[in-house]
């Protein structure tokens, strides 16, 4: 174990992480910097695809080739991965004449690639190369080089690949991100692909959680305090709504425009107690932008409304329990 006891100082240990980030944030500068033609091409490449695009490398370039696909699948563009050696062993087969191929390899020269760069090149099939070296198997043999910037890993030592992984990745989010942005791809689409989670709880629609129907403490401008507060208490919700003779919403009650009203409090009515006007949210409204509203109005309780009606009710409770945060 004597190899950890090499830095002698936590001082020692914080500056290795810093010099890591470092390295690999000025290596993610200098690949925005160059960002080009070739990267624009693959978009509309990968954008115009009647297939899949297929994600492949080998070792450490492998998992994030497939955390790529994984990506790019989760946002609406068909990807897979495949494994290279797999491939050589019958998985080229995965590998249809409506796809394109995205091939990750730092040197360009990893051997387990070469039956892939030659299929692809029998059968016609685009092949994207993300390489550091243009003029290696992968950078020559491929229809569109996405070049990697040829900067140090962050090991001194020995080239752990550190920073060739983190430009691979980066260089992946940010196709996916123009991908898109290219298709207008938007949260209720994302939502599909994501019916799990917090993250699936957030893209739900407030109609997904609200209470409905007789569920929704809903009172007329008319309606007698001792009414309304009966109504309040069986519907425990801590407020009323209260509509105008067309059904629409005008007004909320809650347990502050109750005190601010104690004084002969049972000889009103909700219209003369309700506040006007209250927040509401639209039937399409996401749960997490339900749950950022409430927080930045400080209310617990939403109505619901369709154009003027009310239908339904939203508590921040109810958010909470589907996980929405």
């Amino acid at each position: 174990m004597d190899r950890f006891k090499t830095m002698t100082s936590r001082d020692d240990v914080i500056a290795a992480g810093r010099r890591a980030l470092t390295l690999e944030a000025q290596a993610l500068t200098r690949m925005a910097d160059e960002l080009g033609a070739p990267f624009a091409d693959a978009v509309d490449l990968v954008g115009g695809l009647k297939g899949r695009l297929v994600c492949t490398g080998m070792g450490k370039s492998g998992h994030v080739a497939r955390k790529i696909a994984a990506t790019l699948a989760s946002t609406g563009q068909p990807a897979m991965f495949v494994h290279p050696g797999e491939a050589s062993h019958g998985d080229l087969g995965m590998i249809g004449a409506d796809d394109a191929v995205l091939a990750l390899s730092k040197t360009g020269e990893t051997r387990e690639l070469a039956d892939i760069i030659a299929y692809c090149g029998r059968f016609d099939i685009p092949l994207i190369g993300v390489t550091a070296d243009a003029d290696s198997a992968l950078g020559r043999g491929c229809d569109l080089l996405l070049l990697l910037p040829d900067s140090a890993e962050a090991v001194d030592a020995f080239n752990a690949p550190t920073t060739s992984t983190t430009l691979q990745i980066a260089l992946g989010d940010a196709l996916a991100v123009a991908l898109i942005e290219r298709r207008g791809f938007g949260a209720q689409d994302f939502k599909v692909f994501h019916p799990g989670g917090k993250l699936g709880a957030a893209l739900r629609t407030v109609a997904e959680l609200m209470h409905a129907g007789e569920e929704t403490p809903l009172a007329r401008l008319d309606a007698p305090m001792a009414a309304t507060l009966l109504l309040m208490t069986q519907k425990r919700f801590g407020c009323a709504g209260v509509v105008n003779d067309d059904g629409a919403l005008v007004g909320i009650i809650t347990d502050g425009d109750l005190r601010r009203h104690m004084d002969g409090l049972m000889t009103k009515t909700a219209g003369e107690v309700m506040t006007a006007a209250p927040l509401t949210a639209p039937p399409t409204m996401l749960a997490g932008e339900a749950l950022n509203l409430m927080n930045e109005r400080r209310i617990t309780v939403l109505f619901v409304v369709d154009q003027t009606r009310p239908v339904g009710v939203l508590h921040i409770h109810d958010l909470l329990r589907q996980g929405v945060a």
